[in-house]
């Protein structure tokens, strides 16, 4: 991924990287030709693009504008013959649950737009920026990582390739507190008008349970080698993986096995 906001850092980054690279990223904020001439220039590096939902007007923050953008982006890139499947659309993740009622169909707005880019534009994929999602409840990791996971349990069915997350900071969705969940779902899905309010009041129930988690993490160190592996991978926890592998290893060693059970076993 070559990042940055000034273009000729990014065409300097093309000509050094090896292999194929994405480009982050180009929109159409100064219009058409610029955008073409970038996009020409990322094709004949033979890099791929995100495509930020951006135009002449400003960011797209309704269904209709990320999809009018990205088409309209879509039909501009293919028509000089930049390949589709190399397009990454970015339809702009912004914040829900502000106490603002413009911003009440944000996330839904996403995850409806996702469904329908993909559906108007074959071939591209589509990414998105999860902690602009929960920036209201900063400060308050757990409903934050809650509403992550609920935001991407939803999304990616709608077509959702691919974000910008901490994966180890998700939740597993099935294991979120059921009251917790539905709250997010509420404001994510826009299920109830008073979505937001009961959101902000449950949320202050959380609030210092981050330390008591992290007690309660550490008590997995206690089980045995197969569960702490298994528990690892499903939580995305790499703080002890070479210790435990080479645990797990060592007792398969000693009665026998092969050193391959440790990957084909949790």
């Amino acid at each position: 991924m070559i990042d940055s906001s000034k273009w000729h850092v990014i065409e300097e980054g093309l000509k050094c990287v090896s292999g194929k690279p994405i480009v982050n990223s180009i929109s159409m904020k100064e219009g058409e030709a610029p955008f073409l001439d970038q996009a020409r220039k990322c094709m004949a590096y033979g890099a791929a693009v995100v495509v930020m939902a951006f135009d002449e007007k400003g960011q797209a923050d309704t269904k209709e504008r990320k999809v009018e953008i990205c088409a309209r982006a879509y039909d501009l890139l293919t028509g000089i013959g930049f390949p589709p499947e190399d397009i990454i659309f970015d339809p702009n993740v912004f914040a829900v649950a502000t106490g603002i009622e413009e911003h009440d169909r944000y996330a839904l707005d996403f995850i409806e737009a996702v469904a329908e880019i993909k559906a108007r534009c074959p071939h591209v994929h589509c990414s998105g920026g999860l902690s602009n999602l929960s920036f209201s409840f900063r400060g308050n990791e757990t409903v934050r990582r809650a509403m992550h996971s609920v935001f991407l349990y939803h999304a990616i069915p709608a077509g959702l390739d691919m974000a910008i997350v901490n994966a180890g900071q998700l939740d597993v969705y099935d294991q979120i507190d059921p009251v917790l969940r539905e709250a997010c779902e509420d404001v994510i899905l826009m299920r109830r008008r008073d979505a937001t309010e009961r959101l902000i009041q449950l949320a202050e129930s959380y609030k210092g349970q981050d330390k008591a988690a992290e007690k309660e993490a550490e008590e997995w160190r206690g089980w045995d080698v197969a569960r702490r592996l298994e528990h690892a991978l499903v939580r995305g926890v790499d703080l002890h993986i070479v210790e435990d592998t080479e645990e797990a290893r060592l007792e398969i060693a000693a009665r026998g096995g092969r050193p391959i059970e440790v990957i084909e076993g949790p």
